[in-house]
């Protein structure tokens, strides 16, 4: 029998918002059995509970965002996916602010924490949502499959298709949990430059970094662009470089991370359904508007069963 786990002990994690560009203080500490992940907002008076359930999303533009009345916190993915690869069933998770803190766009921060703090075995049984029937949800238009199947242990295969050589297709599979630190934990997410500058001009990532993210460039870069986005960035010029298509100084750390990262983000959206699935899930062009509208459908199954 499987029991639950929490931390030992508090850890908290400070960072810059990704959209907000905020400073967030967050503090993750024990909780009882059968709590599940709460991300509390200690900022607002007073306190709100967010249960990190995918009943509570009200968006998925740029990462995932719980809400309860009013209260809202975004980004929660790359933190509920280390919850999810080490186990953690229950925790809450205090904030300071309306994101949680971006660190360096993977979870890796978060598992290292867990680790050093260590997980505590709680005295009840681990609470698992074995599939009963096969979940389905698709956008043809958008080339996006999202299929989950009954099965007694628990395995991701993902794929995506960028147009660009940059990326292009690319594939990624989670056998099963112990390849979750070593192969997935930090793999950052990525996004391309032209993107980037679209979500500058709308005022969005004021806490992007080129620490924080892989930047693709997929065109020739003059003086004068490198310029601009050196201040952007709040950079020297000759630190703006492009290395095999990547804009930053920083390598990827496998050659298929932007697939690895997308399954990193689903380990963190499948969690919301608020609990650990058995099932193999097969995944096509995913992001976390199909992650959550998977989530939901599995947790109607949950639900209707209990």
């Amino acid at each position: 029998m499987e029991y639950q786990s929490t931390i030992k002990t508090p850890f908290s994690l400070s960072g810059p918002g990704l959209h907000t560009g905020k400073y967030i203080h967050a503090t993750v500490k024990p909780a009882p059995a059968d709590s599940g992940i709460v991300l509390r907002r200690i900022d607002l008076n007073p306190a709100v509970d967010i249960p990190a359930l995918v009943d509570n999303v009200v968006g998925t533009d740029h990462g995932t965002i719980l809400a309860v009345g009013n209260a809202s916190v975004s980004t929660i993915e790359h933190m509920m996916s280390a919850f999810h690869g080490l186990h953690v069933d229950n925790a809450i998770v205090e904030v300071d602010g309306p994101e949680v803190p971006i660190l360096d766009g993977s979870a890796r921060y978060w598992v290292d924490q867990m680790l050093h703090v260590g997980l505590q075995e709680q005295d009840a049984q681990r609470r698992v949502f074995h599939l009963t029937q096969t979940a389905e949800w698709r956008d043809d238009d958008a080339g996006i499959v999202m299929r989950a199947e009954p099965a007694d242990d628990f395995r991701v295969e993902v794929r995506i298709e960028f147009a660009s050589d940059l990326i292009g297709t690319q594939s990624a599979v989670l056998n099963n949990y112990d390849q979750y630190v070593p192969e997935f934990a930090r793999c950052r997410t990525f996004v391309f430059l032209h993107e980037v500058e679209m979500l500058l001009a709308h005022n969005l990532i004021k806490g992007g970094d080129l620490d924080n993210a892989l930047v693709f460039v997929d065109k020739p870069l003059g003086s004068e662009e490198k310029e601009r986005l050196a201040k952007l960035f709040n950079k020297e010029p000759e630190s703006i470089m492009v290395h095999d298509g990547v804009l930053n100084t920083i390598d990827p750390f496998f050659p298929n991370e932007p697939a690895r990262h997308k399954l990193l983000d689903f380990l963190g959206d499948i969690y919301l359904v608020g609990m650990p699935v058995k099932a193999h899930f097969s995944l096509k062009c995913l992001g976390h508007r199909a992650n959550v509208a998977l989530a939901k459908i599995i947790r109607q199954q949950l639900l209707s069963v209990k």
